[in-house]
């Protein structure tokens, strides 16, 4: 089985190749070949493993690549949330452009890839004519309030269609905010919610730039993984039509993280985090879901963290045994 890994460099791209790796198999099927494509290298790690092939640059240049015959496909490669609201056609290109090379090149190659893509809660927001409720459901009508969210939905049509067509297995899963996620923060909006953990944790202090009330789904990039994996081994009848799911989050508040992390770590590490609005990402985050509901994932199995506490739990431990995490990223627990 040759499976494609888009953005399979980053945070989640890499952790989910080597689960992959780890488990061997897909559907029942060995995995021999694992390709990975980014901007930049595969951790080194995973490029050691003689199953992987690693392949670096710009989406738009690997179209040969996409044309050379998957069997399975995770499409994770995204410009972030903050990047797509600064730079309007970075956010197409990287997005928009790319995914549709992609879907197209597959399409040439004349073999049917069974194809995940990660798409994302930002397809939700309110909207005059479609005001959005407390919990939005599979089923709720997405009415995007940012790019990244509106590049995210446009997609999910796109991969539906092309099933639709044929040329592809497709499925979209909607991912939630993914945490704790280590190293520095990037660009997404969404940032903060990381960042508001792992720096306590490491021993800095750290400004968050929303209301404690602020509520949000989150989920860990353990559980995270296993759902991406879970929805390429679906069925079709099993994922229940071509549109997206949402996989499953934990809907918390902000406050509720920090208690998690005060309860977990003890409060001289909470005491590092403070409270200072920044009204751009207050006014992202404010036209976010709340909360979401997850029938169509709990169908396949699939549930929610058990607890924030135990997302942090996950973090401390992967900070201890996992590659891509810094020594110091524990030194405020010292």
């Amino acid at each position: 089985m040759r499976i494609l890994i888009t953005g399979g460099a980053g945070f989640l791209g890499a952790r989910l190749a080597r689960e992959i790796l780890k488990r061997g198999r897909l559907n029942g099927q060995i995995v021999s070949e694992l390709v990975i494509a980014d901007l930049f290298p595969a951790p080194a790690d995973l490029l050691a493993d003689p199953r992987v092939k690693g392949h670096a640059g710009p989406m738009l240049e690997q179209g040969q690549l996409f044309k050379s015959g998957f069997d399975g496909v995770f499409h994770l490669a995204s410009a972030v949330s903050g990047e797509c609201e600064l730079d309007f056609d970075l956010g197409l290109r990287s997005n928009v452009d790319s995914s549709r090379l992609l879907l197209d090149s597959i399409r040439a190659s004349g073999k049917v890839s069974r194809l995940v893509f990660a798409s994302s809660v930002a397809v939700f927001g309110p909207d005059a004519a479609n005001p959005m409720p407390a919990l939005v459901a599979d089923t709720t009508l997405p009415t995007p309030q940012t790019s990244y969210g509106t590049h995210k939905l446009m997609i999910e049509y796109m991969v539906a269609d092309y099933t639709r067509k044929g040329y592809i297995d497709g499925r979209a899963a909607r991912l939630m905010t993914v945490a704790v996620r280590p190293g520095k923060p990037n660009g997404a909006a969404s940032s903060f919610f990381s960042g508001i953990i792992r720096e306590p944790l490491a021993g800095t202090p750290t400004l968050c730039p929303v209301d404690a009330h602020v509520s949000h789904p989150v989920s860990s990039p353990g559980n995270t993984v296993h759902g991406l994996i879970t929805v390429f081994e679906s069925s079709r009848e099993a994922f229940g039509g071509r549109m997206a799911l949402n996989l499953p989050g934990l809907n918390v508040k902000v406050s509720d993280m920090l208690a998690a992390l005060e309860k977990v770590a003890g409060p001289a590490v909470r005491a590092r985090v403070t409270f200072q609005k920044d009204e751009r990402i207050a006014a992202i985050v404010d036209n976010w879901a709340k909360g979401c509901t997850f029938e169509r994932a709990h169908a396949l199995g699939l549930r929610a963290d058990a607890s924030y506490e135990a997302i942090i739990e996950q973090y401390i431990e992967d900070c201890k045994t996992r590659p891509g995490y810094p020594a110091e990223a524990l030194n405020g627990l010292k």
